[in-house]
């Protein structure tokens, strides 16, 4: 059976890692070459590193603080923020990344998808979709939850794995912060629609939340999370101790945390 990812975000501005509720208010949490040591040896599957106003801003993201933290994990590391094109994937990829996260620029540019595919392989390309609820719609939103694209999520989620994206984050800007629980009806509703893994993100608040997501949505593949990892309200190697109680398939833990 194939074991469940628990997966910590680092939501990176200017250098640090910060933390908002519903993609707003935003404050500095940690390094996130420190806070990404430390999750790489808590136990964490893989790691998201977001360069969160780089679409936004029309900058490419900070290669700097990204090299840094590819030097002091050993997970796999997936990367988003400012990736527009393939020249973007070369060099993020160049500075230690397992897998790029590509998000207002194949909204720009749906083609973009397929191109990285067929050039990287589509294991190393990654959906990234925020999604908020307008008028009961699922919406795609572009530029860090600040524009809605127009476009409908499902649909979108479903045309962009057909093109070669190998791996589906789902960030439900409607929980995003708030803490009260995992999106399952968008994530059951993407679930639905492709056979790639979906990464659930947006509303942790307890590893209860873990235990209803994968319970709920047996599919689901990972669960993503930060301020509750960021800020020592669950600590990894409980939370997979509990979801391994469960009967949920966690990769086994060393006593001290670790992985093996």
């Amino acid at each position: 059976m194939i074991t469940k990812r628990i997966i910590p975000c680092l939501d990176v501005r200017n250098g640090r890692v910060v933390k908002g509720v519903n993609f707003t208010d935003l404050r500095d949490v940690s390094s996130p070459a420190e806070l990404g040591a430390y999750y790489s040896a808590a136990g964490a599957d893989e790691l998201v590193f977001y360069d969160i106003t780089a679409s936004a801003e029309g900058r490419k993201l900070f290669t700097e603080a990204l090299t840094e933290v590819a030097r002091r994990v050993f997970i796999p590391l997936t990367v988003g923020g400012g990736i527009n094109g393939l020249a973007d994937f070369e060099r993020v990829l160049g500075c230690g990344a397992d897998k790029v996260s590509v998000n207002s620029g194949a909204i720009r540019d749906p083609a973009l998808v397929g191109e990285a595919a067929k050039r990287y392989g589509d294991q190393c390309v990654v959906l990234s979709v925020d999604v908020k609820r307008v008028d009961g719609v699922f919406r795609v939103f572009a530029r860090g939850g600040r524009e809605d694209t127009g476009l409908e999520a499902l649909s979108w989620v479903r045309r962009c794995v057909d093109a070669g994206a190998g791996e589906v984050v789902v960030n439900s800007i409607d929980t995003d912060g708030v803490k009260g629980g995992f999106d399952l009806e968008l994530l059951s509703a993407v679930c639905q629609r492709v056979r790639v893994p979906v990464i659930a993100s947006g509303g942790a608040g307890s590893i209860a939340d873990f235990v209803s997501l994968f319970e709920t949505i047996p599919d689901i593949d990972a669960g993503l999370a930060a301020s509750i990892f960021h800020f020592g309200e669950v600590k990894i190697s409980e939370l997979k101790r509990v979801l391994a109680a469960h009967g949920i398939p966690m990769r086994q833990l060393h006593s001290g945390g670790g992985q093996v």
